[in-house]
């Protein structure tokens, strides 16, 4: 088997899929490439078992074959060759020789055979949506996802198809965000938990544009197709929590503020709190908002005030100021909204100004207050 590649063609490529690859994988199979040639074009895979990643790119080859080549090595030869055709010759025992205008590399490759079998798309629904619309999507959730592998169905985003709109969820018990599209048609009302990883790589690896997207889902895996790269990852087996009880139906008091004003506010102020739990009082009164932090334990404290606008009867909460300037990022207006009641009940965050097509919620617990 022999093949001519463009050397930079082949690691941009290869850089696509290869955040698939574990660190330190159970089977040594899994540290390499599926390099699979058909009809002139080149199929590469990567697998950790959990997920899938595939890009398709033309080659200059008369004939069809597969080999296994280790990733890390390939790679880390890529990045210092500089753009030119590279030949690769693979033998009958799985040895690769790469040939470069003045140079000559080996590696020895696998037994293709061996490479895990990636799912099937058996018994699937298919839905399209914008590749622009599912990076924003994942971009506005991803952070909220929680880290607790005790509670596996928090570990991934939500998605809750209906048939005029698709929503996305993620909440780690002190946060929770819901994005909602209108612009998405989805064949039935379902839901299922993707989980972080494969979510991450579709954001780096998806252009943010009007591309259309394929994505296709049966009861374990997710498939989701763009031009010629392509993505499967098992979903999780488990039951997202109802997280339509935890957000207030009514919060009465109304705060707006400048984002970029908050949000440094909170950075500077922050950095005087305990770190153990980041948490800065907010004390409101009318067009006044002031920000408190203080660590007992090393006497730091710092405070600021801004101008808002309140509607609402004075009132004392403290928030996560990490989870706050977080949850500020995902919001791309100018000023943002937050709904509140008592110290004791959760606050809403909104964007004052949103696309027709989306809308964002984000919702924080208070922390009990430090008097």
């Amino acid at each position: 088997m022999k093949f001519i590649i463009s050397s930079s063609a082949l690691l941009k490529h290869l850089q696509q899929i290869s955040g698939v690859i574990n660190a330190n994988t159970v089977l040594p199979i899994l540290e390499d490439f599926l390099f699979e040639i058909e009809d002139k074009k080149l199929n590469i895979v990567a697998t950790d078992l959990e997920t899938v990643m595939r890009v398709q790119m033309d080659v200059e080859s008369k004939t069809n074959g597969k080999v296994c080549i280790p990733g890390k090595i390939l790679m880390d030869s890529l990045k210092n060759i500089a753009d030119q055709p590279l030949t690769f010759n693979i033998d009958k025992s799985f040895g690769v020789e790469i040939t470069s205008d003045n140079g000559k590399y080996k590696v020895m490759g696998e037994n293709p055979d061996n490479f895990p079998k990636e799912p099937t798309a058996d018994d699937t629904n298919s839905f399209t949506i914008n590749s622009g619309a599912l990076v924003t999507a994942i971009n506005k959730t991803l952070f909220a996802v929680s880290n607790d592998d005790l509670r596996p169905a928090m570990t991934g985003v939500y998605f809750e198809l209906n048939k005029d709109s698709i929503q996305f969820v993620a909440t780690d018990a002190h946060r929770l965000v819901r994005y909602k599209r209108t612009d998405v048609k989805c064949p039935k009302q379902e839901s299922f938990i993707v989980p972080k990883k494969p979510l991450n790589l579709l954001k780096n690896a998806l252009p943010d544009n009007d591309d259309i997207l394929t994505i296709s889902y049966n009861s374990n895996h997710l498939f989701v197709k763009h031009d010629t790269t392509q993505l499967i990852c098992r979903l999780i087996d488990a039951r997202f929590p109802d997280y339509k009880v935890v957000i207030p139906a009514d919060n009465p008091y109304r705060l707006h503020v400048n984002k970029n004003d908050f949000q440094s506010a909170l950075r500077r102020v922050s950095v005087f709190s305990n770190k153990s739990t980041n948490q800065v009082a907010l004390s409101i009164s009318g067009s006044e908002l002031q920000l408190a932090a203080q660590d007992v334990d090393f006497s730091f404290e710092g405070n600021e005030r801004m101008t808002c606008q309140y509607d609402g009867d004075d009132l004392q909460i403290a928030f996560n100021a990490k989870f706050l300037i977080e949850m500020l990022n995902a919001a791309d207006s100018g000023d943002v909204n937050v709904e509140l009641s008592t110290p004791t009940r959760a606050g809403l965050i909104k964007p004052t100004e949103q696309d027709e097509n989306e809308e964002l919620l984000m919702l924080v617990m208070p922390l009990m207050l430090n008097n």
